[in-house]
């Protein structure tokens, strides 16, 4: 489970943002709504350990992630938490097997080859394991991003915009993909968007002002 109680940030010089209460079962799936300064990266980063909020508890799976040393956060980010970007930010000098293999290392976890295989296989990648990512399709590199994010079996997986720079063909494709993969890996699901063409597919909402 994944909760936000009294959580408030408050930026140098500017306004104090204050965000609901929100809990979130393991498993579920949320579109996370919010236009331009809105709040919505401050939420992002908030919920995915980057920055501590001013104010507030944030937990996953039992854990208050701000009470964790910077190492002990990095370490509980990378197994538990996986995000989307709307680009891929792969390393260009790895193959696509070995970008993955990185996020387990990263995360403190042993390589795990048949983890790597599984993953690339459900998103029927598998053949280019091998391949770097200057060789791949925007949609390919898409599939890896989504890979990378899923590797560990995160609790929670984020997207963040994954649709808005896709036409509507490929932003549907994108959107099967990321709740297919919620479902077999049993990540909870949030993706933040001001992309109206997802709303339809979550009845979880939660809609920043």
């Amino acid at each position: 489970m994944i909760s936000l109680k009294s959580v408030s940030h408050q930026y140098p010089g500017g306004l104090r943002i204050a965000f609901k209460d929100w809990q979130i079962n393991n498993g579920d799936q949320w579109l996370l709504l919010g236009e331009s300064g809105s709040g919505k990266t401050t939420l992002l980063h908030i919920l995915t350990g980057i920055l501590k909020p001013s104010a507030g508890d944030v937990q996953i799976n039992e854990t208050s992630i701000y009470n964790l040393s910077a190492k002990e956060l990095d370490q509980f980010r990378g197994r538990n938490v996986g995000i989307i970007f709307q680009r891929p930010h792969l390393i260009k000098s790895l193959n696509i097997s070995d970008n993955l293999v990185l996020a387990q290392s990263l995360a403190g976890l042993p390589t795990n080859l048949n983890r790597v295989n599984e993953v690339l296989t459900s998103l029927g990648i598998a053949d280019k394991k091998k391949s770097y990512p200057n060789e791949l399709s925007q949609g390919q590199l898409q599939r890896v991003s989504i890979a990378r994010a899923v590797i560990n079996k995160p609790a929670l997986l984020i997207a963040d915009e994954p649709t808005s720079s896709l036409d509507d063909k490929n932003a549907t494709a994108v959107l099967e993909l990321l709740l297919q993969q919620s479902g077999i890996n049993q990540a909870t699901l949030v993706v933040a968007t001001h992309d109206k063409r997802v709303k339809d597919a979550f009845t979880n909402t939660y809609a920043l002002s």
